[in-house]
Parts: C-alpha cells; structure tokens; sequence
C-alpha cells in the first residue's frame, strides 16, 4: 500500500527529492521536458519509477474536477501550481526516479473515445495547499 500524501507530505517529499546528489543531472527520465503536464512518452522507461505516494483522497471517491489556476496559468502551463486538492492532482500517483530520485505525479485522463496517460515532474517551488472553494 502507498503512503497517503497532502500538500506537506508531498512538500517535504519534494525537497529531499531535489537535494538528492543527481538531482540536477541529466537523467533517462528527462529525455523529454516534463515541467507542465504531458502525454507520458513512449520512450519513458517506466521501470525506473516507484510509487512512493498517492494524492488520491482515501475518503473521497470521486474527488473534485475543479482545477486552481490562477494567474492566467493553463493546466499545461510549466508553472502552473501543483495544488493536491483540485484536479489533476487529486488523482495522482506520486512516482521517483531510481536513478535521479526526481519526483513526478501520473495519472490517466479519460475521455469519451481515448485514454491518456499524463505525467509532470514535481518542482516543490509550486507546491501550494489550497483549499478548496465551497
């Protein structure tokens, strides 16, 4: 069973992530820029990864489709929060790199016709506990 993760979980996850040695290093998981939100490439080797969290509300099954963004960011922007309460981030796995010890957020967006598997990297620096709105 995954570790159950909030906004300071994944915080603290984050930082140890971005102070580890290769942390800043090229790395197989940074063949393709992943800051914003993309389709998960194909050549991502997906044995590198571990799941080490889940921002999946226990209590909640279906979690919110509300998205926090302000600022005039979009859900691709590369600067866009990372907000664990509101969507995306409320159906995401948090995964690490074995090599790198990067940290990135994956989950499947499906619509009516396709399934796409998304992927970003987790940069503490957007990290943001917001509420949600009533």
């Amino acid at each position: 069973m995954v570790q159950q993760l909030n906004a300071a979980t994944l915080l603290a996850l984050a930082r140890a992530a971005q102070q580890q040695p290769r942390a800043g290093e090229p790395c197989e998981c940074t063949r393709t820029p992943l800051d914003g939100w993309q389709s998960q490439p194909l050549s991502l080797d997906e044995t590198l990864f571990e799941e080490v969290g889940t921002l999946m509300p226990e209590d909640d099954p279906e979690p919110t489709f509300s998205e926090y963004l302000p600022n005039k960011t979009t859900y691709w922007s590369a600067d866009a929060p990372i907000a664990p309460r509101y969507f995306p981030y409320n159906r995401c796995g948090v995964w690490q790199c074995s090599l790198c010890a990067r940290l990135y957020l994956r989950y499947v967006e499906g619509g009516g016709y396709f399934v796409d598997r998304r992927i970003r990297v987790v940069k503490a620096e957007l990290i943001e506990d917001v509420p949600l709105s009533a």
